[in-house]
């Protein structure tokens, strides 16, 4: 199959403007580049606020005054490395407006200056946090839910394996679950366009303390027990075809279904890795967002 009309613009665009791979660059660097790359997209929620949850900062999103609203916690992807409260504004704001729901963005640190687990502590924090916050975020902690892209879905993938909160459902989008970077479409995918192999080693080498890491639970989820595995709550599980962690999300839904758990696997083919960000030129994206709410509202 071939790259979407849409995803093919994407392509050609970067292809064009000859922009340096994230892997080339220092840390420091490949944030500005990635930040720079954001398109802004004006979408109005009720209330935006930045908040300290609990040492970790935050992004508070509101769909109204009214309160007891569910809770998604959203972690962004990045490989660990870039990305941040304002990279990821604007998926936050479509859910919450969309869902009628809040979300808490999570700033988590970044690597390599915060190796593994910090960005996981963080994230594990923050929800828990929230949690016994929810009545001055003005949400329900009954009705907790936690999403994340790339990195971010193994992060996500993680604090719902631990049960730290009582989650009602995960949304993991094209999430990084096998560190060892094993599974088929890391080599399919390798030339990216938009995540190549070597760019996502670049990610690990910076986010991971040692080889040892790549086997820590923690950092590849995929390597749960199934009793855990089988504990877990509903999820839905994003992939993209063209994208070097598309088996990562798949092999990782199938092992959620083989051990009962109510889990959605649903493949965007013609996608390109980083399409959910693409609101505002890529259908699949919208669609995806659709699907997100679609399911977070049924189970939250």
């Amino acid at each position: 199959m071939l790259l979407h009309p849409q995803s093919q613009a994407v392509a050609d665009f970067m292809a064009s403007i000859r922009m340096a791979p994230l892997n080339e660059l220092s840390p420091g660097d490949a944030r500005a580049v990635f930040k720079a790359a954001r398109v802004p997209l004006e979408i109005p929620v009720h209330e935006v606020r930045d908040i300290d949850a609990g040492g970790v900062p935050c992004r508070l999103y509101r769909p109204s005054a009214e309160r007891g609203v569910p809770l998604v916690v959203y972690l962004h992807g990045g490989g660990w490395v870039v990305g941040d409260l304002d990279t990821h504004d604007h998926i936050c704001r479509t859910i919450a407006r969309n869902a009628g729901m809040a979300v808490l963005s999570v700033d988590y640190r970044l690597a390599p200056e915060h190796k593994f687990p910090a960005a996981l502590d963080d994230a594990q924090s923050a929800t828990e946090w929230a949690f016994k916050n929810a009545d001055s975020l003005g949400v329900d902690p009954g009705r907790m839910a936690i999403a994340g892209d790339s990195a971010g879905g193994n992060l996500a993938a993680v604090v719902a394996q631990r049960r730290v909160v009582p989650l009602k459902y995960q949304v993991l989008i094209y999430p990084a679950v096998d560190m060892s970077m094993k599974l088929p479409s890391i080599e399919t995918n390798a030339e990216g366009p938009t995540l190549t192999k070597k760019m996502m080693q670049w990610f690990i080498d910076h986010y991971l303390r040692h080889e040892g890491d790549k086997l820590d639970v923690a950092a590849s989820p995929i390597l749960a027990s199934d009793e855990v595995l089988s504990s877990v709550p509903p999820a839905l599980v994003i992939t993209s075809e063209f994208d070097p962690l598309c088996d990562d999300g798949e092999e990782y839904g199938k092992r959620l279904v083989k051990n009962g758990v109510n889990a959605s696997v649903v493949r965007f083919n013609g996608t390109l890795h980083g399409f959910f960000s693409m609101l505002s030129g890529v259908d699949d994206a919208v669609g995806a967002h659709d699907l997100v709410v679609s399911y977070v509202r049924r189970y939250v």
